[in-house]
C-alpha cells in the first residue's frame, strides 16, 4: 500500500492550572477560535470546540504525522500564550485525558463538547473527568488525576 489512510478522531480535555476560573464567558469564543485556528495551521480537523470558565473540550482529527502529545502540546502552549498576549493572567494544567472516538459517536460528542455550559450546571470537572476516565476503561490514581 502505497499511501497512508488514519482517521484518529480524539476527545481531548484539559484543565485550566489549579482549575482556576480564569476563561470568562466573556472570553471564551474568542478563545476557542483561536484554538481552533491553531489546529488549522497544524492540519488537525477540529469537530467541536467548547468547555466553561475553568477547562476546554476539543474533539479533533490528528493527522498522521501528528502524535495526540504533539497536537495537544501546540494546542496548549499556542493558545496560553496568545491569552497572555490579550491581558488575561492564564496558563493551562500540565496534563490532559485524551480519547479516541469512533466515527459512529462524533455527533454525539460534538454535541456533548457544545453543551459544555448546561452539562456543568449538574457536574464539576473533577466529577466529570472522573466520569470519563472510568467509562473509557482508563486506570488512574486520583491523587495524580488532580495534584
Amino acid at each position: 500500500m502505497s499511501h497512508t489512510y488514519v482517521q484518529n478522531v480524539i476527545h481531548v480535555a484539559f484543565s485550566t492550572k489549579h482549575r482556576s476560573k480564569s476563561i470568562s464567558k466573556e472570553f471564551q469564543p474568542r478563545l476557542w477560535a483561536y484554538v481552533a485556528g491553531i489546529c488549522k495551521n497544524h492540519g488537525i480537523f477540529v469537530h467541536a470546540v467548547g468547555g466553561t470558565d475553568d477547562h476546554i473540550h476539543l474533539l479533533i482529527q490528528i493527522p498522521a504525522p501528528l502524535s495526540v502529545a504533539k497536537a495537544v502540546l501546540a494546542i496548549k502552549s499556542n493558545s496560553s500564550r496568545w491569552a497572555n498576549e490579550q491581558g488575561n493572567k492564564f496558563a493551562w494544567q500540565q496534563g490532559y485525558a485524551a480519547f479516541s472516538v469512533s466515527s459512529s459517536s462524533v455527533p454525539a460528542v460534538v454535541r456533548y463538547v457544545q453543551n459544555q455550559e448546561s452539562h456543568h450546571a449538574k457536574m464539576n470537572f473533577e466529577a466529570e473527568l472522573v466520569a470519563l476516565l472510568k467509562k473509557h476503561g482508563v486506570e488512574f490514581d486520583p491523587k495524580f488525576v488532580f495534584g
